[in-house]
């Protein structure tokens, strides 16, 4: 279940980004309050994660879902550049994490 945990609250810190970029600064109120709660909630499936899974683990999956994911809605939905640069950086993040899941077993 933990790593269930680790992944929605990895999805959720692509939202919350997404969300604060949308909120200008926190200037706009309904994107400034999905940040907030999607905050809250990813950080506390993070610690209920964390219950179970090692701190470097589940810290650097967390991470780089949020990282890779805000990448790919940057690049889908604000029209940020799709370099071959960009994307092997993607590609090294996801590379990580998957190393990270197997060196867990």
């Amino acid at each position: 279940m933990a790593w269930a945990y680790l992944f929605v609250a990895g999805l959720l810190e692509i939202v919350w980004a997404f969300s604060m970029k949308a909120s200008h600064g926190f200037s706009r109120l309904t994107p400034s309050i999905i940040t907030i709660v999607a905050m809250i909630a990813s950080f506390t499936l993070l610690a209920w994660a964390m219950r179970t899974l090692p701190l470097g683990t589940a810290y650097m999956v967390w991470t780089g879902i949020g990282a890779a994911g805000a990448f790919i809605v940057g690049v889908l939905f604000l029209g940020e550049s799709l370099t071959p640069m960009r994307l092997l950086a993607a590609g090294l993040v996801l590379s990580g994490l998957v190393l990270m899941k197997l060196a867990e077993g």
